[in-house]
């Protein structure tokens, strides 16, 4: 691992149409880690508001925090990621409700994305610039893995905005250059084609809809982050993990058959995060 990120200078080696976007780091390594974490943690309660307000059409940005059962507002104290909801053993300070899981999940995940991305930095030899990106790619894959998870959907906007910010990433390490097209936007149109054709002829086959609308756009999407090469590893870590998933709900008890529905999109979502962070390390 490199040792420091520690008072040892990182470049980011970006460079694109003559500029040159170069990144100094000199800090301890637990400093970056603590901090990626705690970044993470707060990016991961917005990411637990986002899981509630998004469905019922209300705003991320306007109205304050409050226990969902008995509308108290929450103190800053019971804002604090993680530590809050422990402190509280996840029942609302006021009326004793419970907060559920969903919150505790988000901000944990948001904390692993924030550690992961310094971690995996360091392991293969990612710049800042790097780390960022790849922190940003995991925050939101995480609130659509979890969106997908809880409600199999995947909203058309979040899936937008992830396809542009892969634009944007590809444009950062390309340039407007014949490879902008040939990995960036290649991958965007397999990702997307590739899913799409499958839940054509499963439907045509089958009769019935086999893949939710949103998983070919999601896939296209993190095709525009992790190329064509890219998607095929993605599609196969998805694969790995949806057996693994449908391995736990049978050990725990349930009934599975040809019927059960899998969140592909979640699968998808780990999926692509893991393989755009050992791209960027091993390319």
């Amino acid at each position: 691992m490199r040792g420091a990120l520690g008072n040892v200078a990182a470049g980011s080696g970006a460079r694109r149409a003559g500029v040159h976007i170069d990144t100094i780091i000199v800090a301890p390594f637990w400093f970056c880690a603590l901090s990626g974490a705690v970044i993470g943690a707060v990016v991961g309660s917005f990411i637990g508001a986002a899981l509630i307000r998004l469905p019922q059409g209300r705003s991320l940005v306007f109205g304050r925090s409050s226990c969902e059962s008995c509308g108290r507002r929450l103190t800053v104290a019971e804002l604090v990621p993680v530590a809050s909801w422990v402190a509280l053993r996840g029942r609302c300070r006021g009326c004793h409700a419970p907060i559920g899981g969903w919150a505790l999940a988000s901000e944990v995940g948001g904390m692993a994305v924030g550690l992961g991305s310094v971690l995996a930095g360091a392991w293969v030899g990612l710049g800042l610039w790097q780390m960022v990106v790849g922190a940003l790619l995991g925050w939101q894959l995480l609130l659509l893995a979890l969106l997908d998870l809880r409600h199999f959907w995947l909203p058309n906007r979040l899936v937008a905005i992830l396809a542009l910010t892969g634009l944007g990433a590809g444009w950062l390490r390309w340039g407007i250059s014949p490879d902008l097209a040939t990995f960036t936007v290649a991958g965007g149109l397999l990702g997307f084609g590739l899913l799409w054709t499958v839940a054509r002829l499963y439907q045509g086959v089958r009769g019935r809809q086999g893949l939710g609308a949103g998983d070919p756009k999601l896939l296209g999407a993190i095709g525009l982050w992790v190329g064509p090469l890219g998607v095929v590893e993605v599609l196969l870590g998805a694969s790995i993990v949806g057996l693994i998933g449908v391995a736990g709900m049978m050990l725990a008890g349930r009934d599975v058959d040809a019927r059960t529905a899998v969140p592909l999109g979640s699968c998808l979502a780990l999926a692509g995060w893991l393989v755009w962070i050992a791209f960027q390390g091993f390319s």
